[in-house]
């Protein structure tokens, strides 16, 4: 859900415009935005949106909002394309400019800023940090990254560059900190195929099947180079594959990558003949990995079969993504994670990395970001232990001053999360999904009060089962009673007489289950 904002001499520059997934604490949602209210108010002063590189959490947004924004977004091409095919998705294609900036070391000026791509290391193709400059020093804006001497696909920025860069003076950081807690370096993509090979070669005569991040297109052209390698034919199941392996063939990567067969080849194939990449490692119900496990796609896998997870778990996963091990596992299907066996790397900076990268700049100011708080909070700590002169902990909606004058916290702005509840975005505080909570919890009664006053009670996702006749019996009494003891003028108010029998309902439900649900009280008209 990554959304940064520079501002300089009265102009915003926007890096990222990300989302993420729903959660537990929003029932009935899919998507998460960042509130945007901030810019919105200043949006005549916004020049532009830039992204750093194709993931979720960076783009994810756009269709959401950037033709509202009403700036043009810049990116490199493989980010581009994809943004354009979400665009394009959403109707909008037309509405929002698109340019692409230049795949290696690519510039543009922007007002006040002089933005330069400076290509990193990812677990995805054109992952960049910015170099931003500016009147009052230059900004290093890392995005997400990691050192790697054999990522497979790119050539990141080298060491010595990085140190010119340093050199030249750099007057904040702005980091990544999801891996700080990690002691060792993140670890190489190329290791990742030797490790891949090693365990695909182990299975002879098994089917396997490997799920990794879609998005990771130096891990497919890996898996394609150990299909070729382990002679097996490569097939290809989750549609989010697909459009990956097409854009980056398209922006020039997989060139060599094998042809893929369809499923029913697959099938038809011997065991020890078939590589099936999927989609669903993160647990995702509806994703590929999901319908093979409950049997439930033309994709089949069967005792003695194997299942590799080249990914991690992304941590709020671990759930769902045991019911899917779990479901494998009880029908004797093999599964192999990176803790057995050297079949992912992450795509994030350990200790080592960050060490590394504060001797090659040497900035004056280190603000963490890309985290949960204890990372930021974590990499402030590792920053100052290391040197650098300023660490800044921020929160969302902290406006931080970089320069001119003392860095720090200058003021804390409104922030909050938007819902993509259905087809409209609302507030995550708002009623909508605070009632939501309500009834998931507590359940619902309905009492419609026909024109002499007679109720009749419908209670829903209470736990009565068996009593439940008895407790809508002594419900209907309840309000039968609480309307009788309304005297004077509110024996003809609506607004008091929906209160009583609410009352009287919602007491009866909570003598009877406990629970304290919502009740909903209608009038019929006489």
């Amino acid at each position: 859900m990554n959304v940064n904002l520079y501002g300089c001499q009265g102009k915003w520059l926007m890096v990222d415009l990300g989302m993420t997934f729903g959660a537990n604490e929003y029932p009935g949602t899919e998507l998460v935005f960042a509130d945007l209210d901030f810019i919105e108010e200043r949006a005549d002063d916004l020049i532009g949106v830039v992204l750093t590189h194709a993931h979720e959490d960076h783009i994810g947004a756009v269709p959401y909002f950037a033709a509202d924004l009403g700036v043009p977004l810049y990116a490199t091409p493989f980010t581009a394309e994809l943004v354009r095919r979400k665009l394009q998705e959403a109707d909008l294609l037309d509405e929002v400019e698109v340019v692409v900036i230049e795949e290696d070391h690519g510039e543009i000026e922007l007002g006040p800023f002089t933005v330069t791509y400076l290509p990193l290391a990812h677990s995805i193709a054109e992952g960049n940090a910015l170099l931003i400059d500016t009147p009052f020093g230059r900004v290093f804006h890392t995005g997400d990254w990691k050192l790697d001497e054999d990522p497979i696909i790119g050539e990141p920025t080298t060491e010595e560059e990085l140190r010119q860069i340093g050199d030249d003076g750099v007057l904040a950081l702005v980091c990544d900190s999801t891996n700080v807690f990690n002691p060792n370096s993140s670890g190489s993509e190329g290791a990742v195929y030797k490790g891949l090979l090693d365990e695909v070669s182990k299975w002879s005569g098994r089917r396997v099947l490997v799920t990794t991040f879609a998005s990771n297109v130096a891990r497919l052209q890996t898996l394609g180079e150990v299909a070729k390698a382990t002679g097996r034919e490569l097939c290809i199941a989750g549609r989010s594959l697909d459009r990956i392996i097409d854009v980056a063939k398209q922006s020039g990567y997989l060139q060599d990558f094998p042809n893929v067969v369809d499923w029913d080849t697959a099938m038809g194939l011997p065991r020890g003949q078939v590589l099936i990449l999927a989609t669903g490692g993160q647990g995702e119900p509806r994703a590929a990995l999901a319908r093979i496990a409950e049997e439930n796609h033309p994709l089949e896998l069967s005792s003695g079969d194997v299942v590799l997870f080249s990914s991690r778990q992304i941590p709020g996963n671990e759930l769902s993504i045991g019911v899917i091990q779990n479901r494998l596992a009880a029908r004797g299907i093999v599964m192999v994670t990176d803790r057995q066996s050297m079949i992912h790397v992450s795509g994030h900076p350990g200790r080592p990395e960050l060490a590394a990268l504060y001797s090659w700049l040497r900035p004056e100011i280190l603000v963490p970001v890309h985290g949960e708080i204890r990372h930021m909070q974590e990499q402030a700590r590792f920053g100052k232990e290391n040197g650098i002169p300023h660490n800044i902990f921020q929160a969302n909606g902290d406006i931080v001053r970089l320069a001119p004058g003392t860095p720090g916290r200058v003021a804390q702005v409104h922030t909050g999360r938007l819902l993509l509840d259905g087809d409209i975005i609302v507030p995550a505080d708002g009623e909508s999904i605070v009632m939501r909570r309500r009834l998931a919890h507590n359940g619902v009664v309905v009492v419609v009060l026909d024109a002499k006053g007679r109720p009749q009670v419908e209670g829903l996702g209470l736990p009565l089962d068996e009593d439940y006749p008895a407790f809508v019996e002594e419900a209907q009494a309840d309000i039968v009673d609480a309307l009788k003891k309304l005297r004077g003028k509110d024996t003809g108010s609506r607004e008091a007489i929906i209160e009583a029998a609410r009352l009287a309902a919602r007491r009866a439900a909570t003598r009877w289950s406990g629970k304290k649900p919502q009740v909903k009280v209608m009038l019929a008209e006489a």
